[in-house]
């Protein structure tokens, strides 16, 4: 039987990785990885997780299984920088449970919806790959609309179109802030009604933030969120550490349920449980353990947020020298300087793309998605002046 299984396309971006590597040119630059970089080009350990660590060898007495939900302290922790320090709870209408990255909190968030009995799912696109993975895995139906407009703002129109022609119990998913790739947000306003038009509509909203304190801080990053759970009876939030605390190999995520009402909640928790249960038996402890840590020691609070304002400045310095660079052929770079997070797309060719790579040992996506972080005030100049060869 196995003898029949078709091969299947190599994963582009670890194909990426392998061309990035093997590349013997010094002045390589990758804009592929998502992850974050440093001005020297490194993924550092946070050193609030470094003494979380510490901690964490001095004083753990066992290995033992978690149970499905994880570790319930790092769950409820994170719970006042997502939904609010006044009631993180909605008046107890909200709980969560650990889950193994961001994608297993997705993963999660999907089959409980489809559970639940949702069918469809509307998203806008380009968005993160695996979220159209996870939807065939699971076979739900991913209805897609245009996320961003040709000028590289919001596209409003599409989503009042999407919300039009969905029916009531599909669900939307929506990128809580820093999109994946296009670094274009919604605005207060934008979400305002987005909110209204889900309410109204009766859809199941699946919240996915997995970049939160990379865009504008904690607070503001996570203002979509609260402001569609103020409008909702009822959603499902995605979250990942990977991103804001360092700790992509370890494979730190959560994912939370808002009910109706708080008597329903114990029900619906049981069935994470179960999905998880199925899926993963139980979650890793390490990551997550570290971020408990972090966030119950308040001199460690203090650092962390140091250090992810120290990321978000880098990454906003990058975004305002691209910016400066004006209008590139088809490519207006001021239009990179009001985005969000790690990523923003090029409107390249392939065959641009392609030159980019073999002239000047620039690596990106096929897609044009750049990782902001991938560039330097020692190459971003560099950087420049390449894609004016290439594209202007």
């Amino acid at each position: 039987m196995l003898s029949d299984l078709a091969p299947q396309p190599a994963d582009a971006l670890l194909a990426l990785i392998k061309l990035h590597r093997d590349d013997p040119r010094a002045d390589k630059i990758d804009l592929g990885v998502g992850v974050y970089r440093t001005g020297q080009g490194d993924t550092p350990v946070f050193s609030a997780i470094k003494a979380a660590e510490a901690r964490l060898v001095e004083t753990q007495d066992s290995k033992a299984y978690l149970g499905p939900e994880g570790d319930m302290g790092f769950v409820r922790g994170l719970m006042p920088y997502i939904f609010g320090a006044d009631d993180p709870t909605r008046g107890g209408r909200i709980d969560g449970m650990q889950a193994p990255g961001g994608t297993g909190a997705v993963r999660l968030a999907v089959a409980l919806a489809k559970k639940a009995g949702v069918g469809r799912v509307w998203m806008g696109t380009p968005s993160w790959p695996n979220h159209a993975q996870i939807y065939a895995d699971l076979d739900i139906e991913m209805k897609p609309f245009a996320h961003a407009t040709k000028n590289g703002r919001a596209d409003m129109d599409a989503l009042r179109v999407a919300v039009g022609l969905a029916e009531r119990g599909d669900a939307m998913l929506l990128h809580g802030c820093c999109h994946n790739p296009t670094g274009i947000d919604y605005a207060p306003a934008e979400w305002d009604e987005i909110a209204a038009l889900v309410a109204d509509k009766g859809l199941l909203p699946l919240l996915d933030l997995a970049y939160q304190g990379l865009g504008e801080g904690m607070e503001a990053d996570a203002f979509g969120v609260r402001r569609v759970l103020d409008a909702v009876p009822e959603a499902i939030v995605a979250y990942s550490c990977d991103k804001n605390f360092g700790l992509y190999r370890d494979r730190v995520g959560a994912a939370y349920v808002m009910v109706d009402d708080a008597a329903l909640l114990p029900a619906v928790m049981s069935n994470g449980y179960a999905l998880a249960r199925a899926n993963w038996s139980m979650p890793p402890d390490h990551g997550a353990a570290a971020v408990r840590i972090v966030l119950e020691d308040a001199d460690l609070t203090a650092q962390w947020l140091d250090e992810l304002g120290t990321m978000r400045a880098r990454m906003a310095k990058v975004r305002a020298r691209l910016a400066e660079a004006g209008r590139i052929g088809a490519i207006d770079m001021a239009a990179l300087g009001s985005q969000h997070g790690l990523f923003s797309m090029l409107p390249l060719s392939g065959e641009q793309i392609a030159a980019l790579r073999a002239d000047y040992g620039i690596y990106m996506a096929g897609s044009g998605r750049i990782n902001i972080a991938g560039l330097t005030t020692g190459n971003i100049d560099a950087f420049i002046a390449a894609l004016r060869a290439v594209a202007g």
